[in-house]
């Protein structure tokens, strides 16, 4: 079995993912986004999809990128 980076569970269903040059554990997805997933610079949920990229900054949507000025972004929100 393998334990957890996250948690700490002792799971023998455990999976391990590469992110660069580090190689963690985890018994969940949930445990991995915990500990992969980047954070919106403006409302600091974690991102678990494409995300923006703007002036060094990731954000969850459009709307959080140009709550935070970034120019010329959009997504299918009304």
């Amino acid at each position: 079995m393998a334990r957890c980076d996250v948690c700490g569970n002792d799971y023998d269903k455990a999976m391990r993912i590469s992110q660069g040059s580090r190689t963690m554990t985890f018994d969940s997805f949930e445990c991995a986004i915990e500990a992969l997933a980047p954070k919106c610079a403006h409302c600091n949920c974690r991102i678990i999809g494409h995300g923006v990229e703007a002036k060094g900054n990731i954000y969850c949507c459009a709307h959080c990128a140009k709550s935070e000025g970034v120019h010329g972004v959009s997504d299918r929100a009304a």
